[in-house]
């Protein structure tokens, strides 16, 4: 049997005559100072520092296990941050993933270079994805918590809309600004924000959760989805370095640009005709802009691509997230945040790693064709229903 907040059950659209409480609140514009931070910090860090190893002397393949350090170590945090939230509350849990986002930054940046030692960086990595997991799971629970039932595919396509903002602005800045002044300010000011987000701060369920249909399909459909964005934020640079790499970073910018849209645009839908109908249109659309990155001799073509795949994945986001909470009593938003933030850094992981390996035997361009095919086909089996 399926429970629900009382605002939607599953698929179904909320009543038109529900009243509209307010949504921005004093509790959510002060949550919103550390989703700015956390996210400037993530962002900043995700593409240039699989640069900075290669920078370093790591191959091409090596350098994409810098992202596979952040999102494995990620989703093992996932499996313990409920527990951890559970004994000891939201906020302190929040505090110490912002400081392991933060704190390791700034090693990268240390004077005496020790920063450009592949463990090191290794280290770092794994060490953020801990403090990243643990920021969004305890995040995402006490944000969900601030955001009215009535409107909470609005509330969270907001969320998105605060968040993405530095994604848009410090994905593509990071990899400009390192070409412009170097890695080490890009890391002091990705650490910095983080650590500026604890300002604001004043096994419980995930297992269970993972091995429940209602919220592993929507979760492995938008894993799907993500493990392409590991792909691209990791390798696109790369296999744009011979054709330019201003047409990089303004598909860097594009993506989340039209990522941001699609979340905002899918809230404000999924809450009047339920999210369900959302989530297959959107992993379709993220297929066709990866599939467009393929013709990597083509700029004009890779930035129209990433601005597609965007769309679509900010679709997949919002519909995954909303469906899920949809399925659950209040009980289980941490749960839900652990399990789709697991499946979001998961995919990632998987992508950048398996992309390193695919790309060294086809090329780029096939590599990203293959990886689009890949989408539908987890679709279908994720909607697929099981047998009794």
């Amino acid at each position: 049997m399926e429970t629900n907040t009382g605002t939607a059950t599953r698929g179904q659209a909320r009543p038109v005559g529900d009243p509209r409480p307010r949504l921005v609140t004093r509790p959510l514009l002060v949550r919103f100072v550390s989703i700015v931070g956390a996210s400037a910090s993530f962002y900043l860090l995700l593409s240039t520092v699989p640069e900075y190893a290669r920078a370093a002397g790591a191959s091409a393949g090596t350098a994409g296990l810098t992202t596979t350090a952040l999102t494995l170590s990620s989703v093992a945090a996932y499996l313990v941050a409920p527990r951890l939230i559970a004994r000891y509350g939201y906020r302190p849990v929040l505090a110490v993933g912002l400081a392991a986002l933060g704190a390791p930054a700034l090693v990268l940046a240390a004077p005496s270079g020790i920063g450009a030692s592949l463990a090191v960086i290794m280290s770092v990595c794994a060490v953020r994805g801990v403090g990243f997991a643990v920021t969004c799971v305890a995040g995402y629970a006490l944000t969900v918590s601030l955001i009215p039932p009535q409107r909470r595919g609005e509330g969270l396509g907001l969320v998105g809309l605060v968040s993405g903002v530095p994604s848009v602005t410090c994905l593509p800045l990071g990899v400009w600004l390192v070409a412009h002044v170097g890695y080490r300010p890009v890391f002091v000011a990705g650490g910095l924000a983080a650590l500026a987000g604890l300002a604001s701060v004043p096994s419980t369920g995930i297992l269970a959760a993972l091995r429940t249909p209602a919220l592993n399909r929507p979760a492995l459909t938008f894993s799907a989805a993500a493990m392409a964005v590991g792909i691209i934020v990791t390798f696109l640079p790369l296999a744009m370095a011979k054709t330019s790499a201003d047409v990089a970073a303004l598909a860097l910018l594009v993506q989340p640009a039209t990522a941001i849209a699609g979340r905002w645009l899918a809230g404000r839908y999924g809450d009047r005709r339920g999210p369900a109908v959302l989530l297959a249109p959107g992993v379709l659309v993220a297929a066709a802009g990866l599939a467009a990155l393929s013709l990597t001799a083509v700029p004009a073509l890779v930035i129209a691509g990433a601005a597609v795949f965007g769309a679509g994945f900010g679709v997949t986001q919002n519909a995954s997230l909303t469906i899920m909470y949809d399925r659950v009593p209040e009980s289980g938003y941490s749960a839900v945040g652990a399990v789709w933030n697991l499946a979001y850094d998961g995919g990632m992981g998987v992508g950048a790693a398996g992309f390193g390996v695919l790309a060294a035997w086809t090329g780029y361009p096939a590599a990203f064709a293959l990886t689009a095919a890949v989408l539908p086909v987890v679709l279908a089996a994720a909607r697929r229903p099981r047998q009794s």
